[in-house]
């Protein structure tokens, strides 16, 4: 179990040594370096000097005391928020890394996600989108699957100020969705149902097209089952560009209806 939770730490930015002094740090408390080396088996220089790094970059606090200072590790959540702050801050700048390679090797990404919690993954991708969402749905589908998805998928998207244009078929589910537009930060115009039984979702983004398929049609009763949904992350500057188009053209038909 020690060497898995090393590794973990490891994966998030710490060395060898770091990783060591914080799982001993956790179980000894607040401590001189002298006890931390002597429960990682470090010498007290290195400790000492390993500890500071620590504290300079906000995974240890430090109390003076008399004679010595005493270090004590931050709680495991702040790892957790400071993981998911890098992860943010590279899904932001891959547009730039990959606009750094050549043209040749700038080949579309194509990640399949399986299941219900693979769903869940496309959702959350979305909800690193810099530009606004356009998307195709059944505002129903998503729903009865997951029935908090608005107090927490759409909740969050609001709180990131991430904007929304969707097309949904004019049943009563997409009726009561449109009908909370301006409190949701988006904009959805409907299309007779009969006509446009979307049994997947797409929503497109930056540089991305993400496809959510659910099974069965408009009735929620003829949905597929959890465990038989999947999504589909297509990462293509060209194929973005394209079904933002189709998008835009199927934006205004339904501005006609």
């Amino acid at each position: 179990m020690a060497a898995d939770l090393l590794h973990i730490l490891r994966s998030i930015g710490l060395d060898e040594k770091e990783s060591a002094l914080y799982l001993a740090g956790l179980s000894i408390g607040s401590a001189p370096a002298s006890a931390y080396a002597k429960a990682t088996k470090l010498n007290r220089i290195t400790a000492y000097n390993t500890l500071e790094g620590l504290a300079r970059r906000g995974l240890l606090t430090v109390v003076r005391k008399v004679r010595a200072k005493w270090y004590q590790p931050v709680p495991p959540e702040h790892l957790a928020i400071e993981a998911r702050k890098n992860a943010d801050a590279l899904q932001r700048v891959l547009p730039e890394l990959r606009s750094l390679q050549g043209q040749d090797r700038r080949r579309p990404v194509i990640r399949f996600f399986e299941g219900w919690e693979g769903v869940r993954r496309v959702y959350e991708d979305t909800l690193m989108a810099k530009s606004e969402l356009l998307n195709f749905a059944n505002s129903a589908a998503v729903r009865h699957f997951w029935p908090d998805y608005d107090e927490e998928y759409v909740a969050e998207r609001v709180r990131r100020r991430i904007r929304l244009r969707g097309i949904a078929p004019d049943d009563e589910a997409g009726r009561t969705v449109h009908g909370e537009d301006r409190k949701r930060l988006r904009e959805i115009r409907l299309v007779p149902s009969k006509d446009f039984d979307f049994q997947n979702e797409i929503n497109i983004y930056d540089h991305k097209v993400a496809i959510c398929t659910f099974g069965g049609g408009l009735s929620t009763s003829s949905f597929g089952s959890a465990d038989h949904v999947f999504g589909v992350i297509i990462e293509s500057v060209e194929v973005a560009e394209t079904q933002k188009q189709i998008f835009e053209m199927a934006w205004r038909y339904a501005k006609s209806l």
